[in-house]
């Protein structure tokens, strides 16, 4: 059975099914495949397009708009932070750079301590962590596997004596072309589009492209289905409408959407949390300029982090670090300044290398449903935050000078330019202000965080809704806090873990 995409039906359609999964990222490929393979009626749908690997032309203009929410723009209401999540068949795992890490064991020990999520303690997540990282083929990655500006960056560190290792990917037969966050058009991401997808199909899944959920239909207290619109995959348009009745929805639509899509179907809980404690891991970047050619846009992105100011048990170390680069367009969109000065920094493009300073934020934030598809976001940085944030620059500006960089550029409106560690403490000195530095999320989570009080908490531990029957989550809005690693392996791995219930709320 192949995905039934939106362009080849001419009727409004209506069905029934155990169980309905919206969305098909890391969570819903994950839980669609699990229902299907325990023998359950499942129908999957997807709001984007059903990309292949022949559409990935490596031009950003069209990528971003095609497998982007929002085109790319998705950014808080005040505008202040850019928030990147993913559209399309296999969701954010179609654009992400196949950076994987569990959740951290000491994380996981916090959460169950002070936010009462039981069953998910280290030794009770082990053997899904185990699973889902065979499936994926997730593999350390090594010195072979590094590009220059990888190279640059564990050169700096190792230099400084911080700590860092390499990470570990989900790639098979990479071609090491550098365009990952563009779609790869080699097919090497172990991913939900390619892994899940198509095992939910063998396995008897109907899965829909182009079905925009906005009801979850519901009665006395039990889910009933799910209603929405067949739009046009390219324009988002309404061309039709769907239903299906079924007798368990799992949401997956992301941290952003899931919580709009319960405030739009009137399902609250208990404790009034639907869309708070958002998170999204903010970051900023500083780019080093070196003698020679980087050009790091080639090979393998982010091979290596940087752990030195990232302990989850330690509240004064929130920073992670890893290389980043863009290609032309989207750094000249996050470079500082305009005509002469915007220039000379893009001129100094070829010789850069970056580094990603991803935040574990203290502050969180809203996700509001306002009607008539619009969502509104709000996130602001505490002080805390702000002062991780510079700690983070500081650190990787060290890290640049120690790998060899001639100057070290943090993109303000008006830029830093930093010659010797002498000039770093011009990074404190300015500070965060709002708008003068482009910060940008790309981990949306924790909007329905679980645990067992359903006074402090929306979903349970199993998984569903504490106050729907039969509604379970299974995306990143779970997390009771930021992961301050990439949250694709915790995703997929506690969707893989809250499975059993849906097969078992469904068989009893």
């Amino acid at each position: 059975m192949a995905i039934i995409e939106a362009s080849t039906l001419k009727s409004d359609l209506q069905g029934s099914c155990d169980v309905v999964v919206i969305g098909t990222g890391a969570g819903g490929g994950m839980m669609a495949r699990e229902l299907a393979e325990a023998g359950l009626d499942v129908v999957a749908i997807e709001m984007g397009a059903n990309h292949r690997p022949k559409d990935f032309n490596q031009l950003e203009d069209e990528m971003f708009e095609r497998l982007f929410q929002q085109r790319g723009a998705q950014a808080t209401a005040d505008l202040k932070i850019r928030i990147i999540s993913g559209i399309g068949v296999g969701g954010s795992t179609v654009h992400n750079t196949n950076l994987c890490r569990r959740t951290p064991d000491a994380l996981l020990k916090r959460w169950h301590k002070e936010h009462k999520v039981s069953g998910a303690l280290p030794e009770d997540m082990k053997a899904a962590f185990e699973k889902t990282e065979a499936e994926l083929n997730v593999q350390k990655m090594g010195p072979s596997e590094m590009n220059q500006g990888n190279a640059l960056f564990k050169k700096g560190i190792e230099k400084l004596g911080y700590k860092g290792g390499f990470l570990s990917h989900n790639r098979r037969n990479c071609q090491r072309s550098g365009f990952c966050e563009l779609g790869c058009a080699y097919d090497a991401k172990e991913n939900s589009a390619k892994v899940l997808i198509p095992k939910a199909l063998e396995f008897g899944a109907r899965v829909y492209s182009g079905f925009r959920a906005e009801q979850i239909l519901n009665e006395n207290g039990a889910v009933t289905g799910v209603a929405g619109s067949i739009v046009d995959e390219e324009t988002g348009k309404k061309r039709l409408s769907f239903k299906f009745t079924a007798k368990a929805v799992c949401l997956a639509a992301s941290a952003v959407r899931s919580p709009a899509l319960l405030q739009a179907s009137k399902i609250k809980d208990q404790a009034g949390l639907t869309g708070q404690n958002f998170r999204c891991h903010p970051g900023v970047i500083a780019a080093g300029v070196f003698e020679d050619r980087v050009d790091g846009w080639r090979g393998i992105p982010q091979s290596y982090e940087c752990t030195e100011f990232l302990d989850h048990n330690d509240d004064n170390k929130n920073i992670w670090m890893v290389p980043g680069f863009a290609h032309p367009i989207g750094t000249a969109a996050m470079a500082p300044g305009f005509g002469a000065t915007h220039m000379a920094f893009m001129r100094k493009y070829r010789h850069m290398a970056a580094i990603i300073v991803m935040l574990d934020e203290e502050g969180s934030g809203t996700v509001r449903w306002k009607g008539k598809g619009r969502i509104n976001i709000d996130h602001s940085l505490t002080d805390v935050d702000k002062k991780q944030l510079v700690m983070g620059l500081e650190g990787a500006s060290k890290i640049l000078l120690a790998a060899g960089a001639k100057e070290v550029v943090v993109p303000h409106f008006d830029p830093i330019i930093i010659g010797d560690e002498g000039q770093i403490s011009k990074i404190a000195a300015r500070g965060i202000p709002d708008y003068d530095l482009a910060l940008t999320g790309v981990h949306p989570m924790g909007s329905l965080k679980m645990g067992d009080d359903p006074k402090s908490s929306v979903v349970a531990c199993t998984g569903e809704h504490h106050s729907m029957k039969g509604l379970f989550v299974c995306d990143g809005s779970v997390f009771p806090t930021a992961l301050g690693v990439p949250p694709q392996i915790s995703i997929y791995s506690f969707s893989r873990h809250f499975a059993p219930n849906v097969v078992k709320f469904l068989k009893g």
